[in-house]
């Protein structure tokens, strides 16, 4: 059985007695995901919690379900015999009773129960990637679903088929899918739907129900792999199904696939989902103007709060003013600050009437809500987190023999380009793809051995500088003069930015120092 693991060997201690690894604190995983995810550092403690909260639990009920199981075992034991003896009451003959050693009585734990979560965030925030991160660290079986395909008819796929694809992602190992974790996307597809009363809502409120029993912990039956066919008869051999064949009875004839007896028919498990968590995500769109109309003020007059957005063009945002003292969120990063984002005060009513029923949202208790990534933060998906675009597109071009990189203004300019699409971090290889395309196609193969791209570059005003063998010095000088001008400019202003940042106090945080913001790609030569 898989608990929370440490990657790494020498901070890892294998307990052989239960076979798990020593287990990770919540800091350690927020370390662990601040690697892969940038930004989101409230969802990034809501999950760790989250997670590391239900293995403990997984393994509290674990322990004590073995602590039944041995104390039923002594007590069969104990037990009174078939032909008592005038020696086996002890209040007859207590002086005669065999001592019995001491056995401490065992202070009965609670039964924990399981708490699913739910991750509400716009597409590109990195909802996918928090939960697959998650599944890495703890070495534990991890099954993407998506839920448009979800249906109750014929058409489309059961709601089974999500712990089908844990199972084989455990490589058919029950134990270990029955402490995995499974991934539902685009769970806000499936909320209710205004219908006229005459049809069934088989793909929304349909769904719903047939996932009430899995979330908080049921026994599902899904099946597996077919058995091997058996192979085919010879060359010329007599057929099992002709008339006058001697030696062959009903036991060696062929069966009709889906029958009983078929030897590829497939095997079914019983998988109990009582120790899977259940990480639910979806964007929710339309979902702020629920919250919008619960929170606001309503009052009559000239001078009643409006309900709008205090930025323009930003309608996720709302005022403090606006928003009543009760509804102000429980996670406040700053109390002087005059807005808040409404998906914050995100609460399960609002959910109800954005078309989820009761049941199936009282059980996704953890909520937790990512936030758009502004150009600061998609700067940094660009080039700090482990796979980072910059180095893989660097990879390909080392493949070649060639140095690429990037200038910080044209990082900066791709992005303010993925910002204005919407799509998050997601539409930054669509930027990468476009930007590159002509040195792609034109540096394999040819003499070239150095590229550089600068903001001209990613504005489409020219293609990428070049330069052969033996002309690195031109390359760095070059990058040096490119990398001047942003320090003297925009580059100024975010070294003043991470010095304050780095100055300000973080509790039980390792304080890093301010790194300006420099060229990226191609090797470490500075």
């Amino acid at each position: 059985m898989a608990w929370v693991c440490v990657e790494e060997p020498k901070t890892s201690e294998r307990d052989d007695s239960t076979g798990s690894c020593a287990t990770l604190t919540r800091m350690q995983l927020v370390q662990f995901l601040d690697s892969y995810v940038i930004g989101q550092e409230t969802a990034k403690k809501i999950l760790a919690v989250a997670v590391f909260n239900h293995y403990n639990r997984v393994r509290a009920n674990l322990s004590a379900f073995d602590a039944e199981s041995e104390e039923a075992f002594f007590n069969a034991e104990e037990a009174a015999p078939a032909n008592p003896t005038p020696f086996s009451s002890p209040l007859l003959y207590p002086q005669m009773q065999a001592r019995r050693a001491y056995i401490q009585q065992r202070v009965p734990q609670p039964t924990f129960e399981k708490s699913n979560v739910l991750i509400i965030g716009p597409t590109g925030t990195g909802k996918t990637l928090l939960a697959r991160t998650l599944a890495r660290v703890l070495d534990v079986p991890f099954a993407m679903s998506d839920a448009t395909t979800f249906t109750q008819v014929y058409v489309g796929e059961d709601v089974e088929s999500c712990i089908q694809r844990l199972l084989q992602a455990a490589n058919w190992d029950v134990n270990r899918a029955r402490v995995g974790i499974v991934c539902i996307d685009e769970c806000d597809k499936i909320a209710r739907r205004q219908s006229d009363g005459n049809s069934k809502d088989v793909s929304g409120e349909g769904v719903q129900q047939a996932l009430l029993r899995m979330l908080e912990g049921s026994l599902v039956t899904v099946s597996g792999g077919s058995a091997a066919p058996p192979p085919p008869p010879a060359a010329g051999a007599p057929s099992d199904l002709a008339p006058g064949t001697p030696g062959l009875g009903r036991a060696g004839r062929r069966t009709r696939e889906g029958l009983p007896g078929h030897a590829g028919k497939a095997e079914s498990y019983q998988i109990d989902t009582s120790n899977i968590l259940f990480i639910l995500s979806g964007a929710f769109v339309g979902l702020e103007k629920v919250v919008r109309q619960r929170v606001s003020k309503g009052s009559i007059g000239f001078d009643a709060p409006l309900t709008k957005a205090v930025v323009e063009g930003n309608d996720n945002k709302i005022s403090k003013d606006v928003v009543g003292k009760a509804f102000l969120p429980f996670f406040t990063t700053n109390d002087d600050a005059k807005e808040f984002d409404l998906m914050d005060l995100v609460e399960s009513t609002d959910l109800v009437k954005y078309g989820f029923i009761p049941e199936f949202i009282s059980r996704l208790p953890v909520t937790a809500v990512l936030h758009h990534l502004p150009p600061r933060l998609l700067l940094r998906v660009l080039t700090e987190v482990r796979n980072s675009l910059v180095s893989q597109y660097a990879a390909l071009f080392s493949y070649s023999g060639a140095e690429m990189r990037f200038t910080s203004e044209a990082l900066w300019e791709v992005a303010l380009a993925a910002e204005k699409k919407g799509t998050g971090a997601r539409g930054l290889r669509g930027i990468m793809e476009n930007v590159l395309l002509e040195a792609m196609y034109e540096v394999p193969g040819s003499s070239v051995r150095y590229v550089l791209v600068t903001s001209a570059v990613v504005r489409n005003e020219r293609k990428a500088f070049y330069w052969s063998r033996g002309e690195g010095n031109l390359f760095w000088s070059a990058l040096a003069e490119e990398e001047t001008k942003w320090s003297e400019g925009k580059g100024k202003e975010f070294i003043q930015e991470d010095t304050v940042q780095a100055a300000e106090p973080v509790v039980e945080e390792v304080e890093e120092e301010a790194k300006p913001l420099r060229a990226a790609g191609g090797s470490n030569i500075p």
